[in-house]
């Protein structure tokens, strides 16, 4: 048995500085992680920042840890969090076996580097420069804090776009990619022989996810006499009343449903049911609801985006086409059994608990 330390500041994705408080954060990736390394049969320890603590106390299958940050204004919790106490804390907790911290561009992933390099796993997502403030401290701090303050610390890339991107800094490297796990006790698969005649939208209803197009392209589909199909949306954001206004004027009201945002036990049943998630967005690392989406055996429609894309393409568990269109959803219908089955195979390999095996065999 190994103890495990996962340092992951940001549970979250805040769009503002205003980060919104939630009521839980059993649902978010890091969180399902953390039960792969438990379920694994290792004891796990969390530290994130107090920012991101629940309005309401609740029991965790683990110790987690708050950590206060500090200098906001320059160091901002939803992006660059800086907390001073975990180079105390790492100080002073030495028991730990495995360190694994989130992004190479990361204060707290500097923090342990230094003190604990020959534990410390970097998980890293990026596969480009930060865009704060034009990429500049993204810039210095790769070319300068990673290449030659933090070298010593070893790499885990989660897809192998950002593998390529960090190789040119960093020279501890891993060659194996790691992607966000799941709870497959949470995503069982669906014992239904025939799926809905439906899609879906798991999302923010945000500018760069591109709600708007997959309206647009479903709307074309219905209209090649296939009005029995529908279309759940399934999220929330300030989009939300234009899209229903978008909705309203390709006269689908009848076929798209606008959900709002769901727990998992209240969307999966939808997904799971669907012929495929649809993913039209222009910006994005690797989305946890594809993987989400492909573990129930939901085959996905997605544009070259999402890092997740290399292995949909390669394993073949649905459709990578940039400027998707109602012939695509075609295509994934009229195959929609095969996509399935390959969903189904690689499923396995996404679990949390196969994750957390592969991070532990780095250090053995």
């Amino acid at each position: 048995m190994s103890k495990v330390l996962i340092i992951n500041p940001i549970l979250y994705t805040a769009e503002t500085n205003e980060i919104p408080r939630v009521d839980s954060i059993k649902d978010t990736m890091i969180y399902t992680m953390c039960l792969g390394f438990l379920r694994a049969g290792h004891e796990v320890t969390l530290i994130a920042a107090e920012d991101y603590r629940p309005v309401r106390g609740e029991r965790y299958d683990f110790p987690v840890l708050w950590f206060p940050t500090v200098c906001r204004k320059l160091f901002m919790p939803r992006c660059f969090p800086y907390m001073p106490g975990i180079r105390s804390y790492l100080r002073k907790h030495k028991e730990y076996d495995i360190i694994v911290t989130s992004e190479v561009f990361a204060t707290w992933s500097y923090t342990a580097a230094r003190v604990a390099p020959k534990k410390t796993l970097i998980w890293h997502e990026l596969a480009a420069y930060n865009n704060m403030l034009h990429k500049i401290p993204a810039k210095f701090w790769y070319r300068f804090v990673a290449r030659f303050l933090m070298r010593r610390a070893r790499v885990v890339p989660r897809s192998a776009q950002a593998g390529a991107f960090i190789r040119q800094f960093m020279p501890r490297v891993e060659t194996e990619t790691i992607d966000h796990g799941v709870d497959l006790e949470k995503f069982p698969v669906s014992e239904r022989k025939e799926r809905d005649n439906s899609f879906a939208v798991v999302s923010q209803l945000i500018p760069r996810k591109r709600i708007s197009h997959t309206i647009e392209a479903f709307a074309q589909f219905v209209k090649t006499g296939q009005e029995s199909y529908s279309l759940h949306i399934i999220g929330a954001g300030e989009e939300e009343t234009a899209l229903r206004q978008l909705v309203k004027k390709a006269g689908i009201e009848e076929r798209v449903i606008f959900h709002g945002r769901l727990s998992h036990e209240e969307l999966l049943p939808i997904v799971a049911a669907c012929k495929a998630l649809l993913v039209s967005t222009k910006k994005d690392n690797n989305m946890v609801s594809i993987v989400e989406s492909i573990a129930v055996g939901t085959p996905v429609v997605t544009t070259s985006v999402p890092y997740n894309a290399a292995y949909i393409r390669r394993e073949e568990l649905g459709i990578v086409e940039d400027g998707w269109s109602a012939e695509t959803l075609a295509r994934i219908v009229a195959e929609n059994d095969r996509y399935v089955k390959n969903c189904l195979a690689y499923r396995n390999y996404l679990s949390n608990v196969s994750c957390a095996e592969r991070f532990l065999a780095l250090v053995k």
